[in-house]
């Protein structure tokens, strides 16, 4: 088959989309090398690069579309898959072509999470109505959809009435690289690279209201007096992050809480990479996520994969990705989240337990079974 990707995120997001993207266009070259993959990119990117014999970057070439890249993205790039004989066109995050199910091409899409339907105070209301119309369109146009979770399902189903039977749940994969037991050595490179403290706590994420680092605050601040280890932050955030440093400063945890996106220097293109946070990961107590709302929840994957315990939210999406391996807490209780934190700083037996639940755990999201049910979709999409 030829099999043709929104490449715009894998080639320019350093966030969770682009992540997504380019871990699965990956998997699946690797795994399914006898097809041909093409990544239709709006522009060029000095950021990414996704090389192999049967990976094909496909930019804008012919006037109007070198001048009008986002209308390329958005529509005309269908005359070019028709062109290259594209079997199945994949939207990568939410969106398809418009007027692609005209052209004869058939489509994919996953949908990651409907934030904006669930939660449309925290958008701009014309962000939302942009949102609502681009995912609308993609859920009923597309072929299939793919959600990344069942909690996605239930919401493509219930904010946009999509009959079940159109979707299917492929939870997703994270990077090998975690897996890979890093050596004493190597963590020590890292800590000295990034100026970690001996032991450490862990969250990572986009800082915003929904992720919930406020309430971790709160917790490290009831612990103050009994738990040493500070907690290390990995993202960055607007508002939101400033209301975080704000309790921070007022009661005197700036020892106790690390940002360390903030240390990056400008031009600096070899900071937080996935080796390096996988290490990170390694050299860490426990991974605090206790987020509101996911569609996945993918640091709790990548931490169960890294050996590293987990404490995060029994609601959402949380359980169906953490399974018997995680503590879980009331996300909108900053006591229950202190509890779980001293749990883990008293209990040596159930850090063991936690490490070895989360390792069986992380089976049912190995690569090679990912890959094979995302193929699934495409060969049932196709008919081939």
């Amino acid at each position: 088959m030829n099999i043709g990707f929104d490449a715009k995120r894998a080639f320019h997001n350093d966030t969770g989309l682009g992540y997504y993207s380019r871990t699965l266009i990956r998997l699946l070259a690797e795994y399914y090398p006898d097809h041909q993959y093409y990544l239709f990119n709006p522009k060029p990117s000095k950021r990414f690069t996704m090389q192999g014999e049967n990976l094909h970057e496909i930019l804008p070439s012919r006037f109007p579309d070198t001048l009008l890249r986002s209308v390329w993205r958005s529509s005309r790039v269908r005359h070019d898959m028709k062109r290259l004989g594209i079997d199945v066109y994949h939207g990568l995050s939410h969106e398809i072509p418009v007027g692609i199910r005209k052209s004869g091409i058939k489509s994919v899409v996953t949908i990651h999470d409907l934030m904006p339907e669930r939660f449309p105070e925290h958008y701009k209301p014309i962000d939302v109505k942009i949102y609502h119309r681009k995912f609308l369109y993609a859920c009923r146009e597309s072929d299939h959809i793919i959600a990344i979770s069942d909690q996605t399902k239930q919401d493509i189903i219930e904010f946009y009435g999509i009959p079940a039977e159109k979707i299917s749940i492929c939870l997703q994969s994270c990077s090998p690289v975690f897996k890979e037991m890093v050596s004493d050595e190597e963590k020590q490179r890292v800590a000295e690279k990034y100026g970690l403290p001996p032991q450490f706590y862990l969250s990572v994420g986009t800082i915003i209201e929904r992720k919930n680092l406020l309430n971790v605050c709160k917790a490290f601040y009831l612990l103050r007096n009994d738990v040493d280890a500070p907690l290390v932050v990995i993202g960055n955030g607007g508002k939101y992050k400033q209301q975080v440093k704000d309790f921070i400063l007022q009661h005197h945890l700036e020892k106790k809480i690390i940002f360390l996106s903030e240390r990056k220097k400008p031009g600096d293109h070899d900071f937080l990479t996935t080796k390096d946070l996988a290490v990170i990961y390694q050299s860490a107590l426990a991974m605090l996520y206790p987020s509101f709302f996911e569609g996945f929840g993918a640091p709790i994957l990548e931490a169960l994969w890294s050996r590293l315990p987990v404490i995060t939210s029994n609601v959402s999406c949380m359980p169906e990705v953490g399974g018997p391996a995680a503590l879980y807490v009331d996300p909108n209780s900053a006591t229950e989240i202190a509890e779980a934190i001293h749990r883990i700083d008293t209990d040596p037996q159930l850090v063991a337990d936690m490490k070895a639940k989360g390792l069986e755990h992380t089976k049912k999201f190995a690569p090679d079974i990912y890959a094979a049910s995302i193929m699934d979709v495409y060969r049932q999409v196709v008919g081939k």
